[in-house]
Protein backbone atom coordinates (compact mmCIF):
# COMPACT_ATOMS: atom_id res chain seq x y z
CA UNK A 1 0.00 0.00 0.00
CA UNK A 2 1.40 3.40 -1.00
CA UNK A 3 1.90 6.00 1.66
CA UNK A 4 -0.46 8.96 1.53
CA UNK A 5 0.75 12.54 1.32
CA UNK A 6 -0.33 12.78 4.97
CA UNK A 7 2.06 9.98 5.92
CA UNK A 8 4.90 11.27 3.74
CA UNK A 9 4.82 14.78 5.18
CA UNK A 10 4.72 13.68 8.81
CA UNK A 11 1.08 13.05 9.69
CA UNK A 12 -0.93 14.85 12.32
CA UNK A 13 2.12 16.27 14.06
CA UNK A 14 3.21 18.06 10.88
CA UNK A 15 -0.18 19.70 10.41
CA UNK A 16 -0.51 20.69 14.07
CA UNK A 17 2.91 22.37 13.97
CA UNK A 18 2.22 23.98 10.59
CA UNK A 19 -1.01 25.49 11.89
CA UNK A 20 0.68 26.65 15.11
CA UNK A 21 3.27 28.53 13.03
CA UNK A 22 0.50 29.94 10.85
CA UNK A 23 -1.51 31.29 13.79
CA UNK A 24 1.60 32.92 15.26
CA UNK A 25 1.55 35.09 12.15
CA UNK A 26 -2.20 35.63 12.28
CA UNK A 27 -2.01 36.77 15.91
CA UNK A 28 0.23 39.66 14.85
CA UNK A 29 -1.59 40.61 11.65
CA UNK A 30 -3.88 43.65 11.80
CA UNK A 31 -6.01 42.43 8.87
CA UNK A 32 -6.41 38.75 9.77
CA UNK A 33 -6.51 38.89 13.58
CA UNK A 34 -9.95 40.60 13.79
CA UNK A 35 -11.48 37.66 11.90
CA UNK A 36 -10.81 35.35 14.87
CA UNK A 37 -12.71 35.73 18.13
CA UNK A 38 -10.30 35.99 21.06
CA UNK A 39 -11.86 33.01 22.79
CA UNK A 40 -11.68 30.79 19.70
CA UNK A 41 -8.08 31.01 18.46
CA UNK A 42 -7.34 27.59 19.90
CA UNK A 43 -10.49 26.15 18.34
CA UNK A 44 -9.69 27.70 14.96
CA UNK A 45 -6.20 26.23 15.12
CA UNK A 46 -7.49 22.77 16.00
CA UNK A 47 -10.10 22.84 13.23
CA UNK A 48 -7.62 23.93 10.57
CA UNK A 49 -5.16 21.19 11.60
CA UNK A 50 -7.98 18.61 11.47
CA UNK A 51 -9.15 19.86 8.09
CA UNK A 52 -5.68 19.81 6.52
CA UNK A 53 -4.96 16.38 7.99
CA UNK A 54 -8.17 14.98 6.57
CA UNK A 55 -7.72 16.68 3.20
CA UNK A 56 -4.28 15.12 2.78
CA UNK A 57 -5.32 11.58 3.69
CA UNK A 58 -5.35 11.53 7.48
CA UNK A 59 -8.21 10.66 9.82
CA UNK A 60 -11.65 12.09 9.09
CA UNK A 61 -11.93 13.82 12.47
CA UNK A 62 -12.91 17.10 10.85
CA UNK A 63 -15.86 15.58 9.04
CA UNK A 64 -16.96 13.64 12.13
CA UNK A 65 -16.96 16.82 14.22
CA UNK A 66 -18.01 19.48 11.71
CA UNK A 67 -19.57 17.70 8.76
CA UNK A 68 -18.72 18.63 5.18
CA UNK A 69 -16.03 21.34 5.12
CA UNK A 70 -18.14 23.87 3.15
CA UNK A 71 -15.16 26.20 3.17
CA UNK A 72 -16.73 29.01 1.15
CA UNK A 73 -19.86 28.99 3.30
CA UNK A 74 -17.90 28.95 6.57
CA UNK A 75 -15.75 31.88 5.45
CA UNK A 76 -18.58 33.91 3.93
CA UNK A 77 -19.26 36.01 7.07
CA UNK A 78 -15.79 37.52 6.74
CA UNK A 79 -14.66 40.12 4.23
CA UNK A 80 -11.87 38.33 2.40
CA UNK A 81 -10.48 40.68 -0.18
CA UNK A 82 -7.17 40.67 -2.02
CA UNK A 83 -5.36 42.19 0.97
CA UNK A 84 -6.69 39.56 3.39
CA UNK A 85 -5.94 36.80 0.88
CA UNK A 86 -2.35 37.97 0.44
CA UNK A 87 -1.85 38.32 4.21
CA UNK A 88 -3.17 34.76 4.68
CA UNK A 89 -0.78 33.51 2.01
CA UNK A 90 2.14 35.37 3.63
CA UNK A 91 1.40 33.87 7.07
CA UNK A 92 1.04 30.41 5.57
CA UNK A 93 4.23 30.78 3.55
CA UNK A 94 6.19 31.55 6.72
CA UNK A 95 4.60 28.53 8.37
CA UNK A 96 5.44 26.19 5.48
CA UNK A 97 9.02 27.48 5.34
CA UNK A 98 9.37 27.00 9.11
CA UNK A 99 8.31 23.38 8.72
CA UNK A 100 10.77 22.81 5.84
CA UNK A 101 9.14 19.76 4.23
CA UNK A 102 10.85 17.94 1.39
CA UNK A 103 10.68 20.07 -1.78
CA UNK A 104 8.25 17.87 -3.71
CA UNK A 105 5.88 17.74 -0.71
CA UNK A 106 6.28 21.47 -0.07
CA UNK A 107 5.43 22.27 -3.68
CA UNK A 108 2.31 20.11 -3.68
CA UNK A 109 1.14 21.53 -0.35
CA UNK A 110 1.87 25.08 -1.44
CA UNK A 111 -0.04 24.72 -4.71
CA UNK A 112 -3.12 23.64 -2.76
CA UNK A 113 -2.80 26.36 -0.10
CA UNK A 114 -2.51 29.18 -2.61
CA UNK A 115 -5.41 27.79 -4.62
CA UNK A 116 -7.53 27.56 -1.46
CA UNK A 117 -6.67 31.14 -0.50
CA UNK A 118 -7.84 32.40 -3.88
CA UNK A 119 -11.02 30.32 -3.60
CA UNK A 120 -11.89 31.89 -0.23
CA UNK A 121 -11.67 35.46 -1.53
CA UNK A 122 -15.24 36.72 -1.57
CA UNK A 123 -14.90 40.38 -2.52
CA UNK A 124 -12.68 42.44 -4.78
CA UNK A 125 -11.66 45.02 -2.22
CA UNK A 126 -12.37 46.15 1.28
CA UNK A 127 -15.13 48.67 1.76
CA UNK A 128 -13.94 52.27 1.82
CA UNK A 129 -13.61 53.69 5.34
CA UNK A 130 -16.51 55.82 6.47
CA UNK A 131 -15.98 59.18 8.08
Amino acid sequence: MAETFYDQIGGQEFFVQLVNHFYEGVANDDVLRPMYPEDDMEGASRRLAMFLSQYWGGPNDYELERGHPRLRMRHNPYVIDEVARERWIACMKKAVLAMNPEPHLRDELWTYLVSAAFAMQNTESSPAPTE
